[in-house]
């Protein structure tokens, strides 16, 4: 197997992922504080977190006899303004950078597809599965493993040529490929991202409590916001990017490596009246082709009513 692992990353290249790796299978080492922050509640309304907790303690329960797990990434950072950088009185808001262009999901998964078949076509009879974030796996964790970056401060996967705004992807197999080195922490003593953070979700470094979390709020959050957070959430409606944003190592990275990403007029800074006038079928028109289908309409209008709150209050 010795040769077939660079063979598999220059495929994967040529897929058009921006970083490959491989990592050893095997229990994730997070599993534990997975279970820390489960038992504190910090998953908030998200039960899926806890009832598939015992599946993404490893990826051979997604996977039977998997002994590698090959990690992918694209960047999705672009040149456009940052949300820090937008105004929350121009009757404008703001929609997270993931969502601007077509769905990542579908992308990456018919990519991550397509090198499970060309992998099968190399040794017949292997075991492959792709995964992206919808599958039950702790995909940060085995990016980090496979030397596509550290976990930084944030939560977030962190490369110091492409920053953290990257989707990841993970193809599954049982076959035993030669690892790749895991790299450095290169946070340092930088807190940027936590100081940034409107509603102060991290309780200390590497630790998101997702019950404050805007991006959670605005997009996993079922029930009415509470007031406490509603300030922080400020113009943004559907999740947020402040504490990708204002990272040394986004703000350097290169932007607008991908087309299908690419800002969609309709979502990159639109008009809260525009918005508040969509009926619920309109609102399906808006969002089709995104990754935005987890926000059912009638949420989708709480969050403007936030945003529209947060205006008012700015104006006066």
């Amino acid at each position: 197997m010795d040769s077939l692992a660079p063979d598999l990353k220059k495929r994967a290249l040529d897929e058009g992922f921006d970083l490959v790796g491989v990592a050893s299978a095997g229990p994730a080492r997070t599993a534990d504080a997975l279970d820390r922050w489960l038992a504190q509640d910090m998953h908030g309304e998200m039960g899926y977190m806890e009832r598939t907790r015992g599946v993404r303690s490893d990826p051979g329960n997604l996977l039977e006899g998997c002994r590698s797990v090959i990690a992918v990434a694209m960047s999705y950072h672009t040149s456009a303004a940052p949300s820090t950088a937008a105004a929350t009185s121009d009757g404008r808001v703001w929609v997270s950078r993931y969502a601007w262009g077509r769905d990542y999901h579908r992308i990456l998964k018919k990519k991550l597809v397509r090198l499970g078949r060309w992998l099968a076509e190399r040794q017949p009879g292997c075991g492959w599965r792709a995964c992206v974030d919808t599958a039950p796996v702790l995909e940060r964790e085995w990016a980090a493993r496979a030397g596509l970056g550290w976990i930084g401060k944030n939560t977030m996967l962190l490369n110091r040529k492409l920053g953290s705004e990257l989707f990841l992807g993970l193809l599954l197999t049982d076959l035993e490929l030669e690892p790749d080195r895991p790299r450095p922490d290169h946070c340092g003593t930088c807190t940027a991202c936590l100081d940034a953070c409107p509603t102060r979700a991290f309780p200390e470094p590497r630790v998101l409590d997702a019950r404050r979390c805007v991006a959670y709020l605005t997009v996993e959050h079922r029930s009415e916001i509470p007031a406490e957070f509603a300030h922080g959430v400020g113009a943004m409606v559907a999740g947020c990017d402040i504490c990708q944003e204002v990272c040394p190592w986004t703000r350097r990275a290169p932007a607008d490596l991908h087309p299908e990403f690419a800002p969609h007029p309709d979502r990159s800074r639109p008009r809260l009246a525009d918005l508040e006038s969509l009926t619920e079928e309109d609102y399906r028109q808006w969002r089709r082709g995104s990754p935005l289908n987890r926000i059912p309409y009638k949420q989708f209008r709480r969050n403007l009513a936030v945003a529209g709150r947060n205006q008012s209050t700015q104006r006066d």
